[in-house]
């Protein structure tokens, strides 16, 4: 099965239109008892999330999971800064590549494989004003060519 596939919970969408993504990792995330409760409901918003490599680990910020509604007072923060687990190659390289060269990490899906809940985080370089513009006219060219193609086969 290829990286990213599998139960899919939550995609951050807008990611690929703001970054030119070159590489993705597959990281598990230490979660506690509510949010993985959350997550199985499907209660994740990664729309502003980035990760961030700290004291040689990476962690993920801004990433929403809703409060458990029946969690009571063991619920969590829903915003609280979670940790990705990788290995330490994984890291080291993310390391050299978020320093040297400005490259950010993004993460893009996430998703159970296995009964465990993995997050894809991708290594890219953001896009500027044009080649947003430029993406945009490929993907409406693609559409009309899909919409042209479509309404020969029915004739």
């Amino acid at each position: 099965m290829p990286k990213g596939e599998g139960n899919l919970i939550a995609q951050n969408r807008k990611a690929r239109h703001e970054y030119h993504i070159e590489e993705t990792y597959e990281a598990g995330i230490v979660l506690s008892g509510t949010e993985i409760k959350s997550i199985r409901a499907s209660r994740v918003n990664m729309r502003d999330s980035f990760a961030r490599v700290e004291n040689g680990e990476v962690f993920v910020h801004n990433l929403h999971i809703n409060t458990y509604e029946q969690g009571n007072r063991y619920n969590h923060d829903p915003l609280r800064t979670r940790k990705l687990l990788l290995h330490r190659k994984q890291i080291n390289k993310l390391i050299g590549d978020t320093k040297e060269t400005g490259m950010a990490l993004v993460p893009l899906k996430m998703y159970f494989k296995n009964g465990y809940c993995k997050v894809l985080i991708g290594l890219g370089k953001g896009k500027k004003k044009f080649d947003k513009r430029e993406d945009l006219k490929k993907k409406d060219a693609q559409r009309e060519i899909e919409k042209a193609f479509k309404s020969k086969q029915q004739w």
